[in-house]
């Protein structure tokens, strides 16, 4: 799965959005081996945190003024909130540009794997509550995808969203997924902007 992935990854041109405002960011969509099967790592955020308190997310954050490229950024951000060193990882490339309403975040998602046998993580307290390990399949298959409703402008839309034990994958992070998970269906997947 994780060759499929790196292909997939690989062949496919991102396409950046302007800044046009927003505050740059970037995340890492990272791949881990366990028991043979590829997971994906994911986040679920404090309810301390400035925005998205309590929410499923990628490693990643803000650009830094020290961070000289946004890979450079997900990267930095992956060490600091799970513990995975920047040479623990094999970066593929990256999807499209997306955006976050409430927090104002243009976000370029990195797609890469953690080396095999790296099994060290931490969760920076403060940032993350848990860290989750989804199996790729369980987000390939159909009965993983829910809808969320969510107050947006006034009005309540339903939003496409995937469901994970007690956890909701939803906004950007599940936007960013179902790119991913498109490419590997080769299919292609329309974005849906939050």
């Amino acid at each position: 799965m994780r060759d499929r992935v790196r292909d997939a990854v690989r062949a496919y041109s991102a396409q950046p959005i302007d800044l046009e405002g927003r505050r740059d960011a970037a995340v890492l969509l990272l791949l881990h081996e366990v028991d043979g099967e590829e997971h994906i790592l994911l986040q679920v955020r404090t309810s301390t945190v400035q925005h998205h308190r309590g929410e499923i997310s990628f490693p990643g954050g803000r650009r830094d003024s020290t961070d000289a490229t946004l890979l450079d950024t997900a990267l930095r951000e992956t060490h600091e909130e799970i513990g995975v060193p920047p040479s623990m990882v094999e970066v593929f490339g990256m999807l499209d540009d997306t955006e976050t309403r409430v927090s104002n975040y243009r976000v370029r998602p990195f797609v890469g794997a953690v080396a095999p046998g790296f099994d060290a993580f931490l969760h920076a307290e403060r940032e993350v509550s848990a860290l989750l390990r989804v199996p790729l399949t369980y987000l390939l298959d159909p009965a993983s995808h829910v809808w969320k409703a969510v107050e947006q402008d006034g009005a309540t839309v339903a939003m496409p969203a995937y469901q994970f034990g007690e956890h909701v994958i939803w906004g950007a992070t599940a936007r960013v997924l179902a790119q991913l998970l498109g490419l590997l269906e080769g299919a292609a997947v329309e974005v849906v902007r939050e």
